[in-house]
């Protein structure tokens, strides 16, 4: 009877925890009653997106004809030299009278820069423009995700300065095209359509697509009329930071997926109440600007990195990492790639007390652990919500992107083999909390060296480092950033050798070498975004190019090319200094190095507030300092590249 009479007492205490939870949450966010048909509590839910900072211009009128006009037919992208060449003979056949000037006389604007942002670039081409008297600009070709930003830019050049523009696109591009003008103020870009993949084509059909598709698309697009349709169908339709919803969590889950703030999968709606929990753990006030972040320059305040880590699932507590990795996506050394067909996933990695505190895994899976992977949850919704990353539309990998994830330094490892642990070597301190934002565009491919030579452990890495490139064969920029992995096995291995993480990179830069023949083929014929003529630029040619841009010279033979016989061979380097960072972390028990080439870092210190520890108390955690290591490892002189990451200024 006492046992019946407790559990009746228990049931009726949660309903009652229950009722308070939602009652609380529901006078908080203003918007909110009890549990609707579909089991969620209805709920009002924040908006997750920041507004534009770049304000619409007014575009000017499009042309009547261009009978007698000036027009510059730009851009160097995917094929067009076959695809412009026939542009300006149409031009000329049915407008006589124009007169058309191409890329090597009046050049290009580059990607249109940010607020604040001079490019000299973009501001001789204008100088072109105006001395030039251009009446119309052709734009192109758009075939992948960092050259259609750039083709692009010479249109909204055009616009800002009183000059109609279209841009030549292929299908899968014309939505990011559209986007990048939108961003910066044009809300009405015009697009003509290329039918199909530009390098695909043979020069005979490049030209009879350019004559009997473009053509038409072009001749409209210039002298067409904006009207009142596109204009509203380009407008804003999304206030940032507001109740925009009220629903039960399957209602919310439908809704933000219908807007586009999702990754198609679930996520936590974000109310009121939630939100506040959140503004708890940082020191900065929520409408603090951390930054118009590109490519869609939106204003990602304090509450809107609330908002979406409310819908990432992330406690509370994770609030200054997530500002620390927002900090770090307005730093174009990591960001600038992150639209590519290349398909480079942003991640992160974190350094000192704080990682441990909040339990965030350095360990076997560490990736995986749950916590860490909210981490991870949260980077792909700051992509949508704060960056306006958007699949198919201006991030474009061509086989989709991996979830990002979370890493996590063994620092106490690096400590005990007087390496000095990532952050150290940028300057911070030992116990100095710091995030670094990097991308990746490959994970899990990794090496087991067979053996405890730090030699020939040293000299596979090298070898993994010629095998993964930016791009697969090595066919793109030659010495790329990495960020190197070893589990604390190997790198107890290695400190045997190497005394320091800085020594082992010298053996990788000085080993990791690629044959110059090998290196030329790989550029030649899969050079990104471009084609050579073999009639008039054969790969010898080539060769002898790469030889004196990328300064070849005679080496020993790498290690691992031994069995050739040859005591040297003609060699370009795949690394260089300051753009590999060497992780200890995974399962400490196992023999593994991964190489994980990407884009470049961006290295944030975390900010806590005063009240960090109370916080952390009443949340049942143990005081920050018990996670502090101690080392008379002092850290290392800031290299130059690395000096303007060194501390968000507000």
């Amino acid at each position: 009877m006492k046992y019946r009479i407790c559990v009746v007492f228990a049931v009726l205490l949660s309903c009652f925890v229950l009722h308070s939870s939602w009652a609380s949450e529901c006078s908080d966010a203003g918007a909110c009653t009890l549990p609707g048909a579909s089991g969620g509590a209805v709920s009002g839910v924040l908006s997750p997106v920041g507004e534009n900072s770049i304000a619409k211009i007014k575009q000017p009128p499009r042309l009547t004809t261009l009978k007698g006009k000036n027009i510059a037919v730009v851009g160097g992208s995917f094929m067009a030299a076959v695809t412009h060449a026939e542009i300006k003979r149409l031009i000329l056949k049915h407008y006589p009278t124009a007169k058309v000037l191409v890329l090597s006389e009046i050049g290009s604007a580059g990607p249109w820069p940010g607020p604040g942002v001079v490019r000299r670039q973009k501001d001789e081409f204008v100088r072109k423009l105006k001395e030039l008297k251009i009446d119309a600009v052709i734009s192109g070709n758009g075939g992948c995700g960092l050259c259609t930003p750039k083709e692009m830019g010479s249109c909204i050049a055009a616009e800002y300065n009183g000059i109609p523009a279209v841009m030549i696109s292929a299908p899968g591009f014309t939505a990011q095209a559209k986007r990048c003008a939108r961003i910066a103020g044009v809300a009405v870009p015009r697009i003509a359509v290329y039918p199909g993949a530009f390098a695909s084509h043979s020069r005979e059909e490049l030209v009879k697509n350019t004559r009997e598709v473009l053509w038409k698309q072009i001749v409209s697009a210039l002298t067409t009329p904006i009207s009142e349709q596109e204009l509203q169908a380009a407008a804003p339709k999304n206030p940032a930071g507001e109740i925009v919803f009220t629903g039960d969590v399957d209602e919310v889950n439908e809704f933000f997926s219908r807007q586009g703030w999702t990754d198609g999968l679930p996520v936590m709606p974000p109310t009121a109440a939630k939100v506040n929990e959140f503004l708890k753990y940082t020191p900065l006030p929520p409408d603090t600007v951390i930054a118009a972040i590109p490519p869609s320059y939106r204003k990602a305040t304090v509450r809107l990195v609330a908002v979406n880590g409310a819908m990432s699932g992330c406690p509370p507590e994770f609030m200054p990492i997530l500002v620390a990795f927002t900090q770090a996506m307005a730093d174009g050394n990591f960001r600038r790639t992150l639209a590519s067909t290349h398909a480079w996933t942003p991640y992160c990695w974190l350094n000192g007390p704080l990682a441990r505190q909040l339990e965030l895994d350095c360990g076997q899976g560490a990736i995986s652990n749950r916590r860490n992977a909210r981490i991870g949850r949260f980077i792909n919704l700051a992509m949508l919500n704060l960056g306006g990353y958007y699949i198919k539309e201006n991030r474009m990998g061509t086989f989709g992107y991996l979830m990002p994830w979370c890493l996590v330094e063994d620092e106490a490892a690096a400590v005990k083999l007087k390496w000095r642990p990532y952050h150290m070597q940028q300057g911070y301190a030992l116990n100095d909390n710091v995030l670094t934002a990097a991308s990746a565009l490959n994970w899990g491919n990794n090496l087991a060296p067979a053996t405890s030579d730090p030699q020939k452990i040293m000299e596979l890495m090298a070898q993994d480092a010629v095998e993964k490139q930016q791009f697969a064969l090595g066919s793109g920029t030659p010495a790329v950033f990495r960020t190197m992995l070893m589990t604390g096995a190997v790198a107890r291995d290695l400190a045997g050798k190497y005394r320091s993480k800085e020594a082992l990179e010298n053996a990788l830069i000085a080993t990791a070498r690629q044959p110059l023949a090998a290196r030329a083929y790989a550029n030649y014929w899969a050079n990104p975004g471009s084609a050579f003529n073999v009639d008039t630029y054969p790969v010898k040619r080539h060769i002898s190019r790469l030889r004196r841009v990328e300064k070849a010279r005679f080496t020993a033979t790498p290690p691992w090319l031994a069995w050739t016989g040859l005591k040297e061979m003609e060699t370009v380097p795949v690394m260089t200094a300051g753009k590999t960072a060497l992780l200890i972390t995974g399962d400490a028990d196992r023999n593994k190095t991964m190489c994980v080439p990407g884009g470049g870092f961006a290295t944030v210190k975390i900010q806590l507030p005063d009240n960090w520890d109370e916080l952390m108390q009443a949340a049942g955690y143990r005081p920050l300092k018990e996670f502090y290591l101690h080392s008379t490892l002092t850290p290392a002189a800031t290299p130059q590249q690395f000096r303007h990451y060194r501390q968000f200024r507000w």
